[in-house]
């Protein structure tokens, strides 16, 4: 499980890179969360280094994640409010 929880908080932190397309940042959210969940699990079965690097990668995916959407999101909305206000 430490083993996932860190591949799967490298993913996240990958998905951060290209979030500016917006689905990879929710992609980027669902992999955190489910990164945190497996590493908090492993860390109760058998605490170790591994564990801890997953659950440390997975959080900081999941905010990076969630700022980023945000972000896309306020960015579309804009765009969006200019566009109907030009009408």
């Amino acid at each position: 499980m430490a083993v996932g929880a860190l591949v799967l908080g490298i993913i996240s932190l990958l998905c951060w890179f290209v979030s500016s397309l917006f689905i990879p940042g929710i992609i980027g959210i669902i992999l955190g969360i489910v990164g945190i969940v497996l590493a908090v699990l492993a860390k109760k079965k058998q605490p170790s280094g591994m564990a801890t690097a997953g659950l440390v990668l997975c959080i900081i995916g999941l905010i990076l994640n969630g700022i980023g959407v945000i972000a896309c999101a306020a960015c579309f909305g804009a765009s969006g409010c200019a566009a109907l206000s030009s009408l």
